[in-house]
């Protein structure tokens, strides 16, 4: 019985001690931990597993602080700290130390990091209890790197893209422009005089120059920048010059050589907001860079806006340099558009002081020639700073200089006719037979409250050549009265009214709108009612009478690739498109259309003018704007889509025709 006792006793001894081996701590499983926390970036906690001579050498604080900095310096990203703890655990009892290997990965602004190390695990005795702890060194930061060793960072920027046109002429650029600074101990007790003096010439208050002498970088001997200007400016930089602790600097800035006459097209950049940073987190963004803020800027901005360069080393104690990451800095594209700016230009300046929107396409193969929105504003302000009163004055402009009208829709009045006779013809609709409307006016028996009124009665039968010649809006208002809700909406959707137009800049779509009664089935024939155009959806829509009844797609942006689309196949019929062009010549070459003095150029015309009355109210007095539609019929290279605002009382629709004239001399003489 004895021996059994004490064969037990050994049992449980040996069990004991058993059990006391397997709860003992493994290396293993501590880096296991340790590697879990530097994934998380808990490096306070980090510091516990640390070894009792690392901590002597390095305290809590700087532990932290570091790993915090470095990261933060090098922008890092998606962290990874990899373990693969063993399935079975060598014994380690009669060892003081082992090296357990892991990885690191991550992402930095010089690119990507990844680096194989080693961890050396020590065994310690602490508060009576044993354990494994990390000789860490700073070679777990990168591989590599030694006590006294630095990081260091070097940047180097982006350099933005340009847009020119199809001739390589610049409309962005990357130029040179004068800076404007204030250096503060310079100014020598003339405080106030000098800040107002300065804010007169910059069109700046004392109040917004006083608030960027106060930022908290600014030392007395520093400069400030205070504004950019064009260095054109000659005499103003002279003047700005004489002011005592002023200093005028080159420095590289993006310009536009076309000013207004591009502004709305091309659009300006502005420094990275807030929540610019927010929406683009990931992008390679910092709150230093600049990004498009409108016009193709913006819609571009992924393609002009090119990476900034940067390299993370190793500055060693020794004078050498080790090179952790680096990515070259990338150039962004520079975009050409299929654009003429001259053509541009000179479209843009016959509208003067005039209101509206202008489109310009080659009509054999859509690429687009002119945008022109007026008026405009000048983008190289925003850039250079534009101050709070010179935006407020645009802002509060009634004539609202910052609004895009080119993509913009309007009432198209006469200038839809084109299509509504189109539709008709497609439809079975006999061009040659005559409606006998006696009168100015007209109303179908049974309404109330409405009629159409035509501008002259020519006394005779009218046919579709002849209607178009006259702008007979009853004749249209009867055709779409006999297509019917059917047949004439879907007619307009052929020609692309209610689509998004396969554009490289978003142009609003056209709008039939609703044709819930025949008084507004009738108003839309003749572009009344509630149907809506872009001047680049007119000009498109008219492609179809060149192309066998196939309307184009526009471009805008060119490229080796780029060649003629369709947007709306087969809209009519090859064989209609070339009657309707016939009668489009007709309404130039007849003495009697409206822009017949076009004709006088000596160039053969095809086209129809139209005038939109705008009123919210029966019998109002409201205003009119005047359209033009034409392209050149011999050899076609121009198809031009003009919409002038307030054109009552200047002539109405005619006053349009004689403001294109001029481009069209230019153009195609």
């Amino acid at each position: 019985m004895k021996k059994l006792l004490l064969l037990f006793s050994i049992l449980l001894a040996g069990l004991l001690v058993l059990a006391g081996c397997q709860n003992d701590p493994v290396p293993e499983d501590r880096l296991a931990a340790y590697t879990k926390l530097w994934n998380e970036r808990k490096f306070d906690q980090m510091y516990g597993y640390l070894s009792a001579d690392v901590k002597k050498k390095l305290s809590k604080k700087e532990f932290t602080e570091r790993y915090e900095k470095i990261y933060k310096d090098i922008e890092a990203e998606n962290l990874k700290v990899t373990y693969k703890k063993p399935k079975e655990p060598e014994d380690h009892d009669d060892k003081e130390n082992v090296a357990l290997p892991f990885s690191v990965k991550m992402d930095t602004m010089a690119g990507p990091v990844s680096f194989d190390q080693k961890a050396t695990m020590v065994k310690e005795e602490r508060d009576d209890q044993t354990n494994w702890y990390i000789k860490w060194n700073p070679g777990h930061i990168f591989a590599g790197m030694q006590e006294n060793d630095k990081i260091g960072i070097t940047t180097e920027p982006a350099i933005r893209g340009e847009i020119v046109d199809r001739n390589e002429r610049g409309l962005a650029m990357n130029g040179i422009v004068a800076e404007v600074s204030l250096v503060p101990e310079q100014m020598a007790g003339k405080e106030a005089s000098i800040v107002s003096q300065l804010g007169s010439l910059l069109n700046m208050s004392s109040d917004e120059i006083n608030k960027l002498l106060n930022q908290p970088w600014v030392q007395p001997n520093m400069s400030v920048p205070i504004k950019k200007v064009d260095p054109a400016q000659t005499s103003l930089i002279q003047k700005l010059q004489s002011i005592p602790g002023v200093a005028i600097n080159e420095v590289e800035e993006r310009v536009y050589p076309y000013k207004e006459v591009t502004a709305h097209l091309v659009g300006y950049i502005g420094p990275v907001s807030a929540e610019d940073l927010k929406r683009l987190k990931g992008k390679g963004y910092s709150s230093n860079d600049e990004i498009g803020k409108r016009g193709l800027e913006q819609i571009l901005e992924e393609r002009l806006k090119g990476q900034g360069g940067a390299k993370i080393f190793i500055k060693g104690e020794n004078g050498q340099d080790t090179v952790v990451a680096e990515t070259p800095a990338k150039e962004g594209e520079t975009i050409t558009l299929t654009i003429d700016a001259e053509l541009q230009k000179e479209i843009f300046n016959q509208y003067k002081k005039d209101t509206g929107s202008a489109a310009a396409i080659h009509p054999l193969t859509g690429e687009t020639l002119a945008l022109v929105s007026s008026p405009s504003f000048d983008p190289n302000k925003f850039v250079y700073g534009i101050s709070s009163e010179e935006r407020e004055a645009l802002e509060k402009d009634p004539r609202k200089p910052l609004l895009n009208r080119f993509s913009s829709v309007y009432a198209p009045g006469s200038a839809m006719k084109p299509l509504t006779a189109a539709i008709s013809l497609e439809n079975g609709i006999d061009p040659q037979k005559t409606l006998n409307i006696s009168g100015k006016q007209w109303s179908k028996k049974g309404w109330k409250d409405h009629s159409i009124t035509r501008v002259s009665d020519p006394g005779k039968p009218i046919d579709m050549q002849g209607a178009l010649i006259y702008s007979d809006n009853i004749y249209f208002a009867q055709r779409a009265l006999e297509l019917g809700n059917k047949k004439f909406p879907n007619g307009l959707k052929a020609f692309g009214y209610e689509d998004e137009m396969p554009f490289d800049y978003p142009i609003k779509p056209s709008k039939i709108g609703k044709l819930d009664s025949e008084g507004r089935l009738a108003d839309s024939g003749y572009g009344q009612g509630q149907t809506l155009m872009s001047t680049i959806h007119a000009a498109a829509s008219y492609t179809a009478f060149l192309n066998d009844g196939d309307v184009l797609a526009p471009s805008l942006i060119s490229d080796d690739k780029t060649e003629t689309k369709v947007w709306k196949e087969n809209a009519m019929s090859a064989d209609h498109a070339k009657q309707v062009t016939t009668m489009l010549k007709k309404v130039i070459s007849d003495p009697k259309g409206t822009p017949h003095s076009a004709s006088k150029l000596g160039i053969p015309l095809a086209g129809k003018t139209g005038t939109a009355e705008l009123k919210s109210a029966k019998g109002q007095n409201g205003k009119e704007n005047g359209w033009f539609v034409t392209y050149n019929t011999k050899d076609p290279r121009l198809l031009m889509a003009w919409m002038m605002e307030d054109v009552k009382g200047k002539g109405g629709s005619k006053y349009v025709v004689e403001k294109m004239k001029p481009v069209l001399k230019d153009y195609l003489k």
